[in-house]
């Protein structure tokens, strides 16, 4: 992921959206890449409302939140490489969280959402460990790199603002029949119509249906969003 300060704005996205779109410049090409993280956001500086970043079926959506952390510093540093860090704890989106920052570096900001701490965050982790965030590289450009293409849109398709009850019909929907354009294929066609999907040819209603079923037993096993408190409850049918 790509934690992104500009003078005027912070984004968090994935490295590989910007390789795509880096890529897509230098050669001429047109490839697109969808980003599942459920992570990428954007704020002004200073801020804590954020614009959200979502891939929903063929879709791609925007919607608006405010997130504002509380901090609790504590008086525990460490060492890596030549910076000292120091620790700080907050609980947020359902998780409990630590943070290691960097007074040095004088942005308040971090990974997602994290941001408000005297420095830099430098290390950021949830108490189970299933989301850990470490600083590896840092670099400064000469002007603000455009993401015009993969934040704002994503390759041609610019995002379409909703609210969060349009969100959980669309997530709802997906979930319902994650193969809704196949199956609208099938009803229209009786010429032996043969579709793939992950590398299965599928070529009844009943063998799609069995996938259907497969996909929403993957959907429920990866249901762990990094704000838990707003996960969806899947039904099982």
């Amino acid at each position: 992921m790509i934690l992104d300060i500009t003078p005027k704005e912070v984004k968090f996205y994935g490295q590989d959206l910007a390789i795509t779109d880096s890529v897509n410049k230098k050669f001429g090409m047109n490839s697109s890449y969808t980003d599942m993280s459920g992570q990428v956001v954007k704020r002004k500086i200073n801020s804590s409302d954020h614009e959200n970043y979502i891939n929903i079926k063929q879709g791609y959506y925007s919607f608006k939140t405010t997130d504002k952390i509380t901090w609790i510093i504590s008086d525990d540093t460490k060492k890596v490489d030549n910076y000292t860090l120091q620790k700080a704890a907050t609980k947020f989106g359902g998780r409990s969280w630590t943070a290691w920052f960097c007074k040095d570096i004088p942005f308040n900001e971090g990974p997602f959402k994290f941001r408000g701490l005297p420095g830099l965050i430098f290390e950021l982790s949830d108490d189970k460990n299933n989301f850990i965030y470490t600083l590896t590289k840092s670099q400064k450009l000469m002007e603000v790199y455009s993401t015009q293409n993969f934040v704002e849109s994503s390759f041609g398709n610019k995002a379409v603002p909703i609210n969060e009850k349009q969100k959980y019909k669309l997530i709802m929907e997906f979930y319902n029949d994650p193969f809704a354009f196949e199956r609208n294929n099938f009803s229209k066609t009786n010429t032996g119509l043969k579709i793939n999907i992950n590398g299965k040819e599928i070529r009844t209603v009943d063998e799609l249906n069995t996938q259907t079923k497969s996909m929403q037993e993957v959907i429920r096993k990866y249901n762990n969003p990094i704000e838990i408190d707003k996960v969806v409850h899947y039904p099982v049918y």
